[in-house]
């Protein structure tokens, strides 16, 4: 099951009940980390919440609030005897702040920590495996920043168990037939896929979208996601705020999740000056009912 387990979805301020940005992204039995706020780690203890296929980090942008919880989670994970490398997501200059803290605090880890820079401005492939891919969402915000686009990658056909049987379909052939080849049978009939299997579930697709200005731009990228995470830091009544330091309200929020159709909004990053954050989502809810106000120590289904 394709999930997101929040770990934090507060903004820069953390409150008695959020603390800042960072979330664990399931997909296809791999787990990814979005962004390490402070406190990112031990909310995960808390939790209970065991990282052994946690093997890449991405980082959207370089506000505190994103990344102050990174070095000590690496710290951990070396007092733990972690061994298989991570490797980390994030614009360049993260490389050069972090190696020299790395090299003088973690240096008896027997794991090794990598680094994949990557271009903020760019909607780009960033990673990709057999099942999944990763690409980034240029955003608009004041440092360089992005969110992330995790996609299931198409899954093959489900053969039918007793067509097998019926007409006793060797083991070799079974791959090709998944990928919509006919059977030939020994006497020369030829079984149509059709009739061998069924339809593939649609992949899924989760969006991430962190620290923004309202940005149309994004709709094309996120055209039809299944959920869609985006930061809705102040109320309507705060938009010059919003706009003076490029956030988003809860309603432009959920005009962008109305605008790109997706399935259902997530809202965080809720500004700690709002003290009822139930303001934020019956904002965005009047736009895009499908809103779900994010939660620290809370799973979200994809």
């Amino acid at each position: 099951m394709n999930n997101i387990t929040i770990l934090g979805c507060g903004s820069a301020k953390p409150t008695r009940t959020n603390t800042p940005s960072s979330q664990v992204v399931e997909m296809c039995d791999k787990q990814f980390l979005v962004d390490v706020g402070e406190g990112a780690q031990i909310t995960m203890r808390q939790m209970g919440l065991r990282t052994n296929r946690l093997d890449h980090i991405f980082i959207s942008h370089l506000h505190g609030d994103h990344c102050f919880g990174l070095l000590g989670l690496l710290s951990t994970w070396g007092m733990l005897g972690r061994t298989r490398s991570i490797t980390i997501h994030a614009f360049h200059d993260l490389q050069k702040l972090l190696k020299p803290l790395l090299d003088y605090f973690c240096q008896a880890m027997d794991y090794e920590v990598r680094f994949h820079d990557i271009n903020p401005a760019s909607h780009e492939v960033i990673y990709q495996d057999r099942t999944l891919t990763v690409s980034s969402l240029p955003l608009k915000h004041r440092v360089p920043c992005c969110g992330f686009l995790f996609e299931e990658r198409q899954r093959l056909r489900h053969i039918k168990k007793d067509m097998i049987d019926l007409y006793d379909i060797p083991l070799a052939r079974i791959p090709e037939i998944k990928e919509e080849a006919d059977f030939v049978c020994s006497d020369g009939r030829v079984i149509e896929n059709q009739y061998l299997t069924t339809e593939p579930k649609e992949p899924q697709r989760y969006a991430y979208c962190s620290d923004t200005a309202y940005n149309e731009r994004l709709i094309p990228w996120i055209e039809g996601v299944d959920c869609l995470y985006h930061e809705a830091t102040y109320t309507q009544e705060q938009e010059a705020s919003a706009k003076q330091y490029m956030h988003s309200t809860a309603r432009q929020a959920a005009q962008i999740a109305k605008m790109a159709n997706v399935g259902k909004l997530i809202i965080g990053h809720i500004s700690a000056r709002i003290k009822d954050q139930a303001l934020s989502l019956r904002e965005a809810q009047q736009v895009f009912a499908n809103t779900i106000l994010a939660q620290d120590k809370t799973c979200y289904q994809i």
